[in-house]
């Protein structure tokens, strides 16, 4: 019968996939858009928001720029858009900006490219999750006075989601997010149409607010204002890369669907942010960054709701239904928004593990055929950040595009390297002209995207993007770290020329604690492997069970000579270390066999009652150079009803593990071990626990 956690994992996640089920989850055109475009898509919900708080800084007359403010964000849209197209044509292998950087400017900018990526789809969930959170609490105040926990829960949900399967993450997401495209540009059409068809005169709730400048603004002043007013709206950015990276996932041929998805993804975002701002000025919308102090005069008690709600009830009126599908379904796709990165982070962090910046657990698929443990880890550090800034969008808004434009820039700068590299060899002129044209998209794109990185750094700074630097950083050496390790027991590991030089002799010591079925069937197998030497060895620790111990190895005959180690301070570790030391001192090439016997138990609290000294000692034995450490198991009797299905289902759950819990000094191992790592023998693996030297 399957354990509890197992049929938990099943109701959740579904049965497991087989490997040869992959290419059946690659994803038509259609699907591909909702699961790597909805970050892009949902960032029209928060984008126009934070162009108009930060306008609001200078007062009610900077809204007037909010339309040249949204223009310039969609020139560079637009050629990012043009410069990706020809990233996912010149590498459709999935790798994206990093391996654009990797290949084309060296390893070390595509760490950074990296490092830069992962900020920002840890920063992409935060960020959208919480903006979905307070979308929905414009019209449920229940939401916005819960807003972490709810926050929380919903990155629970799409991890979840995500855990299934790329395909069918991306089904459950295809709906509500071309509804949330239906629904946006039906609001804005509908808004239009009454405005210059009907001639209605459409009033948001803040349109007759008067409004306080926070500081005056004139001179240079203002000019700084507009920049850090272009760096928030180019949040609208975000998730256009993401594409880039999931190329593979798409249905052959590869990368021209994914360049006509970019293009959709496109065409479709700046529509919506340019109709949302436009809309905005028509019916006098005002959106301030301090309600409390800004605001002068309003109705008593009048809560400030984002700028899609104020449209959505300008448009269709206050109460109305479909005030509440424009609200939900704006909360549902900024939600559905962390998805580009649940999608985006996993993959990249697979293809770092395969080039061994990152742990190699990255690399491996779930059950699911996910990568499971990239979408677990991007989780949790997404939750951390919402409960350390507490889901505030407008905090957490600092911190973001920073990453994402600094993959921009060193994409097309590769990029650049990359045309001017095949421009040497190519003598077509077609093809040559073709390439010519890319590079001049990728030259403008690599100006323009530097540009906003200066102005956003410059801009932004101070008020948050500096955690997002220090993350960034730190990640980068990390990475390194991992790889300067992966590189140096690669080196360690390689076989040298010639034939391995076989031990000179085998010294085999069979560990003793008292004669009983374990000891003897060590002793049984150590003289099975026909050493050269063979010594039973104990430590006297208590001299009348000593001497017990002696008289019954007399009156059995065994015909191996058992040594005592005196131990004045009752030690056992150190004087067995001494001991098998001294064995091979003489000849270092020879080896030294160590025989444990081991109980195996099947109850999880006996493991506190058995085996802690012979953790320790084969822990410690495992740092000795010409030592060979063998554990002889002996199944108990309560072994017999152990569940061993449910037991690999157990060791399956997460990634294989080092040996277990003691350190070196030969210190006590935690009280519940965890699984056991793999390659042990079998017996050894299923017992799921170590030990049985019960001194």
């Amino acid at each position: 019968m399957a354990s509890p956690t197992s049929l938990l994992k099943r109701l959740l996640l579904g049965r497991p996939f087989r490997s040869d089920r992959l290419k059946h989850t690659l994803l038509p055109k259609r699907i591909a858009l909702p699961v790597f475009a909805s970050d892009a898509l949902s960032s029209v919900a928060y984008a126009p928001d934070e162009i108009l708080l930060t306008l609001s800084i200078a007062g009610a007359s900077a809204f007037v720029f909010s339309p040249w403010v949204a223009l310039a964000v969609v020139v560079v849209m637009l050629t990012v858009v043009a410069s990706y197209r020809q990233n996912v044509h010149a590498y459709p292998s999935g790798g994206g900006d990093y391996e654009v950087a990797t290949v084309n400017l060296g390893p070390k900018f595509g760490v950074g490219v990296a490092s830069a990526l992962m900020v920002d789809y840890v920063l992409t969930v935060a960020v959208s999750v919480s903006s979905g959170v307070a979308n929905l609490g414009s019209v449920v105040p229940f939401v916005a006075t819960h807003k972490v926990g709810i926050a929380a829960v919903a990155v629970i949900i799409l991890t979840a989601m995500n855990l299934r399967g790329l395909r069918e993450s991306g089904n459950a997401f295809a709906i509500p997010t071309y509804g949330f495209m239906i629904v946006i540009v039906g609001m804005i059409l509908t808004g239009l149409v009454r405005v210059f068809v009907l001639g209605h005169d459409l009033q948001a709730p803040s349109a007759g607010l008067e409004i306080r400048a926070e500081h005056s603004v004139t001179g240079f002043a203002l000019v700084f204002l507009l920049l850090r007013t272009f760096s928030s709206g180019c949040a609208a950015l975000t998730g256009v890369e993401a594409i880039s990276n999931g190329v593979p996932a798409f249905r052959p041929p590869k990368s021209r669907n994914a360049a006509a998805t970019l293009l959709m993804l496109g065409v479709i975002a700046i529509t919506m942010l340019v109709g949302i701002i436009w809309l905005a000025r028509l019916t006098g919308l005002q959106f301030v960054e301090n309600p409390a102090l800004q605001i002068v005069s309003g109705p008593p008690g009048y809560v400030q709701k984002t700028v899609t709600t104020q449209l959505g009830e300008a448009v269709f009126g206050s109460g109305s239904v479909l005030l509440f599908v424009v609200a939900g379904m704006t909360a549902l796709i900024l939600f559905l928004a962390a998805n580009t990165a649940f999608n985006g982070f996993p993959v990249l962090g697979s293809i770092l593990a395969q080039d061994r910046y990152l742990p190699r657990q990255l690399h491996t698929r779930g059950d699911r055929l996910a990568f499971s443990n990239g979408i677990i880890l991007l989780a949790l550090f997404a939750m951390v950040l919402i409960v350390a800034f507490q889901a505030e969008v407008t905090k957490l808004i600092q911190l973001y595009i920073v990453g994402v434009f600094v993959s921009f820039t060193l994409s097309q700068a590769g990029m650049i390297r990359h045309w001017n590299r095949l421009l040497r060899t190519e003598r077509d002129p077609v093809a040559r002209r073709r390439m010519f044209r890319s590079r001049a998209i990728n030259t403008f794109g690599m100006v323009l995207t530097g540009a906003v990185l200066i102005i956003v750094l410059v801009t932004k700074f101070l008020l948050g993007a500096w955690i997002a630097i220090v993350a960034m950083a730190v990640i980068f050496l990390l990475m390194l770290g991992i790889r300067r390790h992966y590189d140096t027991v690669a080196t360690e590991l390689t076989p040298a020329d010639g034939r391995p030089v076989l031990p000179a002799r085998n010294h085999a010591i069979v560990l003793v604690s008292k004669v009983h079925q374990p000891t003897l069937r060590a002793l049984a197998y150590a003289q099975a492997t026909r050493p050269d030497t063979l010594t039973a060895v104990t430590v006297n620790v208590d001299e009348s069970d000593t001497r017990a111990l002696q008289k019954e190895w007399e009156r059995r005959g065994i015909p191996v000579p058992l040594t005592i180690i005196d131990s004045p301070y009752r030690e056992i570790t150190r004087p067995i270390l001494n001991f098998v030391a001294s064995t091979r001192r003489d000849a270092p090439r020879d080896v030294v066999t160590v025989f444990i016997p081991e109980y195996v138990v099947g109850r999880w609290w006996e493991n506190l009652l058995h085996n802690q000294s012979a953790l320790r000692i084969r822990t410690r034995l495992h740092f000795e150079p010409g030592v060979m450490v063998t554990s002889v198991p002996w199944q108990l009797a309560s072994t017999a009803n152990k569940n061993l299905d449910r037991l690999d289902a157990t060791l399956n759950w997460g990634p294989a593990r080092g040996p277990r819990g003691a350190s070196l000094g030969g210190q006590l191992a935690p009280p519940t071990p965890p699984p056991a790592p793999a390659g042990r023998p079998a017996a050894d693996r299923r017992a799921g626990t170590e030990g049985g030297h019960d001194q």
